[in-house]
């Protein structure tokens, strides 16, 4: 099964709203998966724009449309 397969038609059970960042998304949930990506052995985050792509990267993950991810 392809990533488009799992992708198309797929059903979401958490929908949240698609205008971008709410009140969850604070600097201690990017602190959270900094600590989680290092428990897995990711390097560090020493930069902040190290910290920006990821939270960059969150806030696609969590706020883009299934649809809209390439």
């Amino acid at each position: 099964m392809s990533n488009t397969d799992l992708r198309s038609g797929a059903e979401r059970n958490h929908q949240l709203p698609h205008a971008g960042p709410g009140a969850r998304f604070t600097e201690s949930l990017v602190n959270s998966m900094t600590a989680v990506l290092i428990g897995y052995g990711y390097l560090r985050l020493s930069t902040s724009a190290d910290r920006a792509v990821l939270a960059s990267a969150l806030v696609a993950f969590l706020y883009n449309p299934l649809e809209n991810r390439t």
